[in-house]
């Protein structure tokens, strides 16, 4: 069993039933034994009886058998050979049929236990009748509902149910926080910086609830650290716009005045400031995709422009490495909800990363299908290469910021490893996800996933988008 909430309640339940089962069978093989009680007693009764009833006839029977009923709480009818009832009263049937020598009809005897009867026949002191008793023997000390002859089956029904309830409602007490804490982790681990996992009516003092109380202040903490490095990252990358800027000027003043020995070294030097804006780009959208206090907008764009749009331009741009891209887009409706200059910059940097390590002379493959999920119909763009792959253990952490297989991070080998990061903070600000796979053929492949629109409502949609240069683009591996 996984769930903790069931071996909590099982495991008491269970002790609690065994508790119960011992205890009765305990108590049932040290009850005091009754039978050789009974029998003196109906002997005697009868003797009694059938002597009253000769010396003061029925009255006298009737008064008798009157006073043992109500002095032994025992019913007891006695009969002679016509099979009338000696003192006189109306007799119940069981006790005719029992005089009778006939036997009692079955009855279920699990909830409602049938009475045990005594019976017994003696002829009268002259030899010339033959008495015959009937004796329903009280229900005695009972052991919860049943009697001390039998296994009090009603009682241990009552018992075990009742048990039952209890420890149920004692696990659901013990679990309920666990669940609490068990769905707050998952929205912390899903990026919901917000997630609390107490609840501030409860007034529990126990560990459970001081496990609940450390969680929900880690997670204050941590969000309280996330936000403040996205302050941070935000703020730097804002004030280094500034210096940057009055560096392209003087380097604009510094072309006008210097001479051609120098044309060199400023070409160097302003290649390395656009290769800084742009790293300051990345940073500054990373920064805004981390804020969880923004929300995607509920634009209606479609999909397939937007992959259309991509592979077009990654086909010019795949000439380079005498490399093709070919997409596959089937009709139909792609209408997402979002904002798609980034869906643009999240499907982009795939494709380029994909172009960028695929081998010469082979094919980057884009495929657009839908996939039915739990929460709808999703899109789902599958970019594919033939280059080396990637290690298993690298899957997850390339759509980590500033992560790349190697450890040189110059130009040549692919960027500072911000463009798959950027592709993945892009699809999950849309509600989507991100993942990669090695292909057994060799290859990395990408699947991006997106909640797609219904299609009744994927009427209106975006026009055309300019590719902000806020949103770079990269290449990572």
């Amino acid at each position: 069993m996984k769930s903790l909430f069931l071996k909590i309640f099982l495991s008491f339940w269970v002790a609690q039933a065994l508790f119960l089962v011992i205890a009765l069978l305990v108590m049932l093989a040290l009850r005091p034994q009754r039978n050789a009680t009974w029998e003196a007693l109906r002997t005697t009764a009868l003797t009694e009886a059938t002597s009253a009833y000769e010396q003061g006839g029925a009255h006298q029977a009737l008064e008798y058998l009157e006073n043992l009923q109500m002095t032994q709480h025992v019913r007891v009818y006695v009969f002679d050979d016509q099979g009338n009832e000696i003192s006189g009263r109306s007799s119940t049937g069981w006790a005719e049929r029992v005089a009778a020598g006939r036997p009692l009809p079955q009855r279920p005897g699990m909830l409602f236990p049938r009475p045990q009867i005594l019976t017994e026949s003696r002829a009268s002191s002259d030899g010339r009748h033959l008495y015959t008793i009937a004796m329903e023997l009280p229900p005695g000390p009972r052991v919860f509902l049943g009697p001390p002859w039998r296994i009090p089956l009603p009682g241990l029904i009552i018992a075990v149910l009742s048990s039952g309830l209890v420890c149920y409602f004692l696990a659901w007490y013990m679990t309920k926080p666990v669940a609490r804490l068990r769905a707050a982790t998952q929205r912390l681990a899903a990026g919901d910086l917000t997630a609390r996992a107490g609840d501030p009516a409860s007034k529990r003092r126990d560990e459970i609830a001081g496990l609940v109380r450390d969680f929900d202040t880690m997670a204050a903490r941590l969000e309280t650290l996330v936000k403040a490095q996205s302050r941070l990252l935000n703020d730097i990358s804002h004030e280094l716009r500034s210096p940057l800027a009055r560096l392209n000027v003087a380097l604009g003043l510094a072309r006008q005045r210097s001479g051609p020995e120098s044309a060199t070294m400023l070409e160097r030097i302003e290649l390395e400031a656009a290769r800084l804006n742009e790293l300051i780009g990345r940073l500054l959208t990373l920064a805004r995709m981390e804020d969880g206090e923004q929300h995607a907008p509920s634009t209606p764009v479609l999909l397939d422009e937007v992959v259309l749009n991509v592979a077009e331009d990654a086909e010019f741009e795949a000439q380079a490495r005498h490399c093709h891209v070919h997409s596959e887009i089937p009709a139909g409706s792609w209408g997402v909800r979002g904002d798609a200059s980034l869906l643009h910059s999240a499907v982009e940097n795939v494709v380029r990363n994909a172009i960028r390590y695929t081998r010469e002379g082979t094919t980057v493959a884009i495929h657009l299908e839908k996939t039915k999920s739990a929460g709808g119909e999703e899109a789902v763009v599958r970019v594919t290469d033939c280059g080396g792959g990637v290690p298993a253990d690298a899957l997850e952490k390339l759509f980590q910021p500033f992560y790349r297989l190697d450890d040189a991070r110059g130009r040549q080998t692919g960027g500072v490893g911000l463009g798959l990061a950027i592709t993945e903070r892009a699809v999950r600000f849309h509600g989507g996800r991100v993942a990669a796979v090695n292909r057994a053929e060799g290859g990395l492949m990408v699947e991006i996933h997106l909640p797609l629109m219904p299609a009744s409502l994927t009427s209106v949609v975006s026009g055309p988008w300019p590719v902000s240069s806020e949103i770079p683009l990269a290449t990572d591996h």
